[in-house]
């Protein structure tokens, strides 16, 4: 080892890591990690703070100086979700249940619907097809309270002459979902569908499959990136609705998730960490079910969102 080598490295030692990064990249890598790393804390923080508050006193959410980390993980707020023994104990678990019910079904009945939708506009020739396309996506454009009080009405008028009820029924919130995430699953699997070749269909037809047949063995399976990204955009929509089921529930025990943690907020006694813990299990499923599929609903959304 030379004297120069020697030399060197108590230099480096005890150069600074702002001083390591100049030596190692350059001006413009330095800047976007920069950039990266504001939008990573941007992101991932608030994050970060509700998983945290979830395990925090009272006294460590309310007080004048921030706490970042919680002096201990404190489950309290976890037992009043759960804890039937607790004193306070919410039944956060029905909401968990009726949130499910309602996902689930509104996600797979639009998956089916915009399926066979989007396939006829695409591959039935016929006048207006094209305008029939915009025109439901239009419907999207508008914001959901000002479709709430109309649907509201028709749905009222139809449950008096058939004679079922419209308050606290799931199966007809169900429904009002349908009218949110049809119309932006019939755009995305139109525009999808477009990119398979209808040759790959003609083939099938000219073998002796019928329509039907063709759909589900020949398009549906090319179609599974834009099918799978769908469902997860649709299940997000009805996971994380709250205005429709602010509207049509009233009883406590058929609240959604998120009329639920509307109503432990609006508490008299306020219990943040409650919030918090409530709040954190309703967005870990999601959160889940995208990076399982992520794969998919990035080329699905990639290929969806080119118009043919």
């Amino acid at each position: 080892m030379s004297i120069d080598e020697t030399v060197a490295r108590p230099s480096d030692e005890k150069l600074t890591l702002i001083e390591h990064l100049a030596r190692r990249l350059t001006l413009k890598q330095f800047i976007f990690a920069i950039v990266l790393a504001f939008f990573l804390v941007s992101i991932l923080f608030p994050f970060y703070w509700m998983v945290s508050s979830s395990f925090k006193s009272y006294a460590e959410i309310g007080g004048r100086e921030a706490v970042y980390f919680p002096g201990a993980l404190r489950l309290d707020a976890y037992r009043e979700l759960f804890d039937p023994a607790h004193e306070s104990f919410q039944r956060f678990a029905k909401n968990m249940v009726n949130t499910l019910v309602i996902s689930i079904p509104t996600a797979l009945l639009a998956l089916i619907l915009s399926t066979l939708g989007a396939y006829a506009i695409t591959r039935m020739r016929f006048r207006g097809s094209g305008a029939l396309l915009n025109s439901i996506l239009l419907v999207y454009l508008f914001p959901g309270i000002l479709l709430i009080i109309p649907l509201f009405a028709m749905i009222a008028q139809i449950g008096a002459a058939i004679g079922f009820e419209v308050r606290d029924n799931l199966a007809v919130l169900m429904f009002t979902y349908l009218a949110m995430t049809l119309p932006v699953a019939l755009y995305m699997l139109a525009n999808y569908f477009r990119t398979i070749p209808e040759e790959i269909e003609q083939a099938g037809l000219i073998d002796g499959c019928s329509r039907l047949e063709v759909i589900w063995r020949i398009t549906i399976p090319l179609a599974i990136p834009a099918l799978v990204s769908v469902f997860i955009y649709t299940f997000m929509i009805a996971w994380n609705e709250y205005l429709y089921a602010f509207v049509f529930l009233n009883d406590k025990d058929m609240f959604t998730m998120p009329i639920a943690i509307n109503r432990i907020f609006n508490d008299p006694q306020p219990r943040p960490h409650v919030v918090m813990a409530a709040s954190t299990i309703m967005t870990l499923p999601v959160i889940i079910l995208f990076l399982a599929l992520e794969r998919y609903l990035a080329e699905g959304l990639a290929a969806g969102g080119v118009k043919g």
